[in-house]
């Protein structure tokens, strides 16, 4: 049984078993180690609220749960339903559930939100923190790892846990085709050209003083046999370096200013949201929104510096 659950619930909880078994199919059907926690967090919640048999979750209990949530944000409200709807469907699949009970309960609607792109300076501070392009021979393997890794966020577009979960194999440094392959949400697979020959330099440079030929790219030990560094690992250290160079910035914001960037740059939605994997082209045109707002506001002030200059 998954230790969380037997640590957080009891292995004699009614909804424990159950649980293990939905997390475990999740995870064979190629959900992220991140949906996986998310879900898990969740799904104990609602069973520490339920307490009761599988057979006795009901439109009732759920309400009963998401009525005490009333405090969280939109976003964590439906998260948390999404979670319990796709156990409960899980449950009427394997015959533990008579019939799924969300088909009773209100949609959660979130409201859209411009994006919060890190301003390129400051990303550029908190990288030159872990080390620069050109780092010293003796620098730590550790931190040149988080260096390369945050920097492949950043211009690759890609989130954190995607970049925590490559491979040497998903790299192709030809001269003039330097690419990688990014394995996304659903088991879904993107390629994203690595145009930045400063970043490519960085990459070898790592490469080489790894020794890695093959197996996770980015270890979580430093002597090379370690498996895949953790997405919570990654963004302690990511907080830790923000803190040293004095800026705050989310490790999702790398992502975010990576889109807005190719977007005043005056790359099609389409095309960013091909290279972020973004499953609609919806939430990617919110970049293109928010550049509006930017010039929008430019126009702004630069009419009432005219206004000022003729008064």
């Amino acid at each position: 049984m998954d230790p969380v659950i037997a640590e957080q619930l009891g292995r004699a909880h009614p909804l424990a078993r159950h649980l293990d078994d939905f997390l475990t199919d999740l995870a064979n059907a190629g959900a992220s180690a991140h949906t996986g926690r998310a879900y898990r967090g969740d799904l104990i919640a609602f069973a520490a609220h339920h307490g009761e048999e599988i057979g006795a979750l009901s439109a009732a209990s759920v309400r009963a749960f998401l009525a005490e949530l009333a405090d969280l944000s939109p976003a964590s409200h439906k998260r948390k339903r999404a979670a319990v709807a796709s156990f409960a469907k899980w449950a009427v699949r394997h015959d533990l559930l008579q019939a799924n009970p969300m088909g009773r309960i209100d949609t959660v609607k979130v409201p859209k939100t411009l994006p919060r792109p890190a301003a390129a300076a400051d990303v550029a501070k908190v990288l030159a923190a872990i080390c620069t392009r050109r780092p010293r021979k003796d620098l730590p393997l550790d931190r040149l790892r988080d260096r390369v890794l945050f920097e492949t966020a950043y211009v690759c577009g890609a989130r954190a846990s995607e970049v925590c979960g490559l491979y040497v194999e998903d790299l192709d440094l030809r001269l003039d085709d330097e690419h990688v392959r990014v394995h996304g949400k659903g088991g879904s697979v993107r390629t994203v050209l690595l145009d930045d020959r400063g970043y490519v330099a960085l990459l070898k440079l790592y490469l080489a003083r790894a020794g890695y030929t093959a197996g996770p790219l980015f270890r979580a030990s430093i002597n090379g046999r370690g498996g895949p560094l953790y997405y919570d690992a990654a963004h302690h250290r990511w907080q830790s370096y923000c803190a040293q160079a004095g800026v705050e910035i989310d490790i999702h914001q790398l992502r975010q200013a990576h889109a807005t960037e190719l977007i005043n740059a005056g790359v099609s939605t389409e095309a960013v949201r091909r290279r972020l994997g973004r499953a609609s082209a919806e939430t990617t045109q919110l970049y293109a929104l928010l550049d509006d707002k930017v010039a929008d506001a430019e126009i702004r002030a630069a009419r009432r510096r005219r206004d000022q200059a003729i008064h």
